[in-house]
């Protein structure tokens, strides 16, 4: 590819509202432009990254079996509303009806079109295990479509999935996909690392992030870096056992006037605040008023709570409910209020954090203004509903496998993976025959990896202040030959030069403009090819060319042994 015909320019600035070095690195190379919010296009640059990406995708899924084929991105709703996704997905499903007003979706994900496949294709044991997957377009209606590639409305993605006969059969394909994803990650050069997550919508189990280490990262995940337990900062744990309060003692009412907050509480008795049981109250549309409480020095992961009491949302109860429960704002706890023995059952709904239910003694609220309960234990002095981990970890925090103190970093999820079981094959009748001829739903899994994310990831993790190094691999060509001078004898050899690596097999990107070199060698920089041959009059004088790693110093060598260096 000759520079001078290359669709696309490099820019010296990078537009005011890229504010991710991966994002700016992308639009001044030349490789992305946005379209509008959300939207970018690809140019051709940025579309040979990515077709070298999708190879090693092909490659590693190849060597476990996987099979490409494709789905519509325009599908019926039908299949939605059975299996349950059509209203919980929310406004991030774009929706439109065809000539004839038939309700269809432009698909976020391909679920439910594969769980229908399947009922179509697969009707008995002895067709399974099969995996199958594609590289194709995705649409969600972000509401903040932001971070450059990060999060795009309209982006392309590798969704692969599995179809088994049994949950030991899925546990098989599981750990087949997590290693062939893997593999892609590191044949692209990401340093990733995998974290335990939260399913959402997806449902199922033992689901799994790939985030790739970055500084702008959106997720923040607990990591120990002794024992090598990781996770979401949205699903991680703690160990607190080791913060106990004081020994047991009688609960014993005490005059605590103005301390409606726990700082003012625990100053007033001289305690540290873990020693105090929160109590945070919520409103739901499901259950009406959910009373969580936690250790006063902790605070309340709402997606925990909303997981533990099976409600979808979580907004700050009103004075009006917290008093119709018997509590009092401020100086609220559990302790003598009528609580709900079961989720459903009548009484009033509480969520206990696990670190206050194993607590011997705690102050508490009393339930009425400026007093409090000294030596408050569970299970004597009050229930919960449930007792459930709905605590935020924070750096520092007890690592839940080893006892060592939690790291929290940030980073970008690149992929994710589930054993969705047979929740979609149920919904959408995909069953077959075992060997014992009953008719059971196939078991299945969805796996995941963003190209686009993945892209603007790679060059946030390989770039410096000049711009982008590329990994060898997912490169867009292998070697930048740079002629230098305006000269007959310089525009010849490059042409020969350049002619010649073709010959061989080598991607070159030939820049024959009539530039300066330092705006040759600039824009050689920002683009970031792997190698840069240099061609001009004065070293042709001494039959020599300049080779230069992007990321190493510059050395001359005799024009003949340059294609033994390639």
């Amino acid at each position: 590819m000759r520079l001078s015909t290359l669709f696309g320019r490099t820019l010296r600035e990078a537009p005011s509202e890229a504010d991710q070095r991966g994002h700016q690195l992308a639009l001044r190379a030349g490789l992305v432009r946005q379209v509008q919010a959300g939207s970018f296009a690809l140019l051709p640059l940025g579309m040979r990254v990515l077709r070298r990406i999708e190879a090693i995708m092909h490659h590693e899924l190849a060597a476990i079996g996987a099979q490409e084929f494709r789905t519509p991105i325009i599908q019926a709703q039908t299949a939605w509303e059975k299996s349950g996704r059509l209203e919980s997905y929310g406004p991030l499903m774009l929706r439109l009806a065809d000539h004839g007003e038939r309700p269809l979706i432009v698909a976020p994900t391909h679920e439910e079109a594969v769980a229908e496949l399947a009922a179509r294709e697969v009707a008995s044991y002895r067709q399974m295990p099969q995996i199958v997957y594609q590289i194709h377009t995705k649409y969600r209606d972000e509401t903040r479509a932001k971070g450059g590639l990060m999060r795009m409305r309209e982006f392309t993605m590798l969704d692969a999935y599995s179809l088994d006969s049994s949950a030991a059969g899925l546990d098989a394909s599981y750990e087949l996909l997590a290693g062939a994803f893997e593999r892609i990650f590191t044949r692209c050069g990401v340093r990733f690392g995998a974290v335990d997550a939260d399913a959402g919508e997806m449902g199922g189990s033992e689901p799994r992030e790939y985030m790739a280490h970055s500084a702008s990262g959106e997720d923040v995940l607990a990591i120990c870096t002794d024992c090598g337990y990781a996770a979401n900062i949205e699903v991680a744990e703690a160990d607190y056992t080791a913060d106990t309060a004081q020994g047991e003692q009688a609960m014993e009412e005490i005059a605590t006037p103005h301390t409606a907050t726990i700082a003012d509480l625990a100053a007033l008795l001289g305690i540290p605040a873990s020693a105090t049981a929160k109590a945070v109250f919520f409103d739901t549309p499901e259950r009406g008023l959910v009373f969580a409480v936690i250790r006063g020095d902790l605070e309340v992961n709402e997606l925990k709570l909303r997981r533990a009491a099976g409600v979808s949302a979580l907004r700050p109860a009103s004075a009006e409910q917290i008093a119709a429960a018997g509590a009092v704002a401020g100086y609220a706890s559990p302790v003598g209020l009528g609580v709900a023995s079961e989720l459903g059952s009548a009484g009033v709904l509480v969520v206990a954090d696990a670190s206050v239910a194993g607590q011997a003694a705690l102050v508490a609220g009393a339930n009425r203004a400026g007093y409090h309960l000294r030596g408050v234990r569970y299970g004597r002095d009050w229930q919960a509903t449930l007792v459930a981990d709905i605590a935020s970890v924070r750096e520092g925090d007890a690592c839940p496998r080893c006892g060592e103190p939690l790291a929290c970093v940030r980073g970008v999820e690149i992929g994710h993976i589930f054993k969705l079981g047979t929740r979609f094959a149920s919904a959408l009748g995909a069953l077959f025959l075992d060997a014992d001829g009953s008719e059971k739903p196939i078991v299945m899994g969805s796996y995941g990896i963003g190209l686009e994310r993945l892209l603007q990831i790679i060059i946030e993790q390989h770039s410096d202040e000049r711009g982008i190094i590329w990994p060898y691999e997912v490169a867009p060509f292998q070697v930048h030959l740079v002629r230098l001078g305006k000269g007959e004898e310089a525009r010849a050899e490059a042409e020969a030069i350049y002619r010649e690596l073709q010959a061989r097999g080598t991607q070159v990107l030939y820049d024959d403009r009539d530039e300066s070199a330092g705006v040759k060698f600039n824009d050689a920089d920002l683009i970031g090819i792997p190698l840069r041959v240099v061609v001009s009059e004065r070293l042709l004088a001494a039959g020599q060319v300049e080779v230069k790693a992007r990321d190493g110093a510059a050395r001359t060598l005799a024009r003949g042994d340059l294609y033994a260096l390639l």
